[in-house]
């Protein structure tokens, strides 16, 4: 399943990209994530709860960074599965930056997603519709991370 989107972030490239790359702040914008821990320079190990329909799972990830060009953008390979290995997920993804004006920087991402096991078994649709929820909550986390806070707010 590919799963692709673009998002406007109202702070300069440089320190969206800094955000992006930084794995504690990442942490706390992914949905269902309960840690994270780096395993090299390039490499983390996540675990994260999701759930689909009835059913509740926890992943245990490792991300590999696999090529960063900055501050244009960011490859990973995303490999993981349930300790009881009933729904293993992969996915390939590129992240990339463009200031779009001064102070404004447009994110764009795209993941070639694979899920199988219990999980697998749900439709396609009920799958993409899950992801991109999930997709809108990481984009919400992030912005409120990542933005100045607004005037008077």
């Amino acid at each position: 399943m590919n799963l692709e989107g673009t998002f406007d972030v109202r702070a300069p490239r440089s320190l969206v990209w800094e955000k992006l790359t930084d794995p504690a702040l990442m942490a706390g914008c992914i949905p269902g994530c309960e840690e994270i821990e780096q395993l090299s320079a390039t490499s983390y190990r996540a675990v994260v709860q999701v759930k689909v329909g009835p059913i509740k799972a926890r992943f245990n990830l490792v991300t590999e960074v696999t090529r960063e060009e900055p501050p244009d953008a960011v490859y990973s390979a995303t490999r993981g599965e349930e300790g009881t290995r009933a729904s293993v997920v992969s996915a390939d993804s590129v992240v990339r930056l463009a200031e779009t004006n001064p102070g404004e920087t447009s994110v764009s991402y795209s993941s070639e997603v694979s899920v199988t096991g219990r999980l697998g078994k749900f439709g396609l649709g009920v799958m993409r519709k899950k992801a991109e929820s999930l997709s809108l909550e990481f984009v919400e986390n992030f912005k409120k991370r990542v933005e100045p806070e607004s005037a008077g707010a």
